[in-house]
């Protein structure tokens, strides 16, 4: 890949609020990533992703901006990834790189320590969050996750800021190591945790920037040399 790409950062609600709390998370990564990052919501979608049938609906839409909307890399940023899989099948040997960022930051977490917990929205989540899991295949390094009882718009609040951190503080009494954001809108509650707990807490979204950024930057790295023309004697 030459010059500048693109990553498309797909929030897959409605919720202008939670789109801002993403568009903040990832600014830092802005000045580090020599590629184009946008981040955009689904205005269709449902105001926040808080049932499977939820999920089910968003994954529709989701699939139809990847079919349409051109990009180097696509993140959907939402913890229970509707549509991931649907789109990996369907653009399979294009060349587009599709990241969830609930399996991202899962996948991350087990470079950081042996056991990891989620913070969920409500019990609702933590159901779904289970079941994702039990597909993944890890069970046996997953402590559970721990409901704040609350909505994606009211996550993307300081006002739950203490039910996060008693959140993580009971997740690190079950053995966890590694505290996991079970909402995109939860970005800003990162260092918060990480100073309240002393524990590493993956941020859905940028644990996927990341891992898109490596993706990226390692298909540039084996792309083959354009042959130099022979001089002219």
């Amino acid at each position: 890949m030459n010059g500048r790409g693109r990553i498309l950062i797909l929030n897959p609600n409605s919720s202008a609020k939670v789109t801002d709390v993403i568009e903040a998370g990832i600014a830092g990564m802005r000045g580090i990533v020599a590629h184009d990052i946008d981040v955009i919501c689904l205005p269709e979608g449902p105001l926040g992703i808080a049932t499977q049938a939820d999920a089910d609906r968003a994954a529709v839409l989701v699939q139809e901006k990847i079919r349409t909307e051109p990009a180097d890399a696509y993140i959907i940023s939402c913890f229970s990834d509707p549509g991931l899989l649907g789109s990996r099948e369907e653009h399979a040997g294009t060349g587009r790189i599709i990241l969830g960022c609930g399996e991202s930051a899962i996948l991350h977490a087990l470079t950081h320590g042996d056991k990891f917990g989620i913070i969920a929205l409500s019990p609702l989540s933590c159901i779904r969050q289970a079941r994702i899991i039990r597909m993944m295949g890890l069970t046996q390094r997953y402590v559970g996750s721990q409901s704040i009882d609350a909505s994606a718009e009211s996550a993307a609040t300081l006002a739950v800021a203490a039910r996060m951190i008693q959140a993580g503080r009971q997740l690190m009494d079950k053995g966890t190591n590694t505290v996991i954001l079970g909402c995109a809108g939860m970005a800003h509650f990162c260092p918060i945790l990480e100073s309240a707990l002393g524990i590493p807490v993956m941020e859905p979204t940028i644990e996927a920037l990341a891992m898109a950024m490596g993706r990226m930057g390692l298909r540039q790295a084996r792309a083959p040399e354009e042959p130099q023309h022979a001089q002219r004697s």
